[in-house]
């Protein structure tokens, strides 16, 4: 699977893609966790405001994970996914740095998804040079 660039592509399409659904749903819909409930509080909005945002924001990623998984090939998609993850992981440094060291915290999700978003668009690349 791994032999060519279209393996290279679709690992990354499928774990990032996959990340950014899962996310949205299992900690914001499914079951909005603690840590989700402290960053849109940190903000300063109320406890139904924030419940509401975090919701909207599960669904916004997972939108978006569909996004990525179907236009995979969308170079501009996937340049989007790096912005958003570098700055969804600003947001945590301006807003709960603590987090930053905890277990399975922002730097340890989103720097190795931004290493195979980088992977990914040198294969878009590649991919599109190949076929012009």
């Amino acid at each position: 699977m791994l032999g060519n660039n279209r393996g290279y592509i679709q690992l990354a399409r499928y774990i990032v893609s996959l990340s950014w659904i899962y996310h949205g749903f299992f900690p914001k819909l499914y079951h909005v966790a603690p840590l989700e409930k402290l960053m849109t509080g940190s903000a300063g909005y109320s406890e139904q405001v924030s419940d509401l945002i975090t919701r909207s924001a599960g669904i916004g990623e997972i939108i978006f994970g569909v996004c990525l998984f179907v236009f995979y090939k969308n170079k501009y998609l996937v340049i989007l996914n790096v912005l958003a993850l570098i700055g969804l992981l600003l947001a945590v440094v301006a807003m709960q740095p603590q987090l930053l060291i905890e277990a399975f915290n922002p730097v340890t999700t989103n720097l190795p998804l931004i290493g195979l978003s980088v992977i990914w668009l040198k294969e878009i690349k590649q991919l599109n040079n190949r076929y012009l």
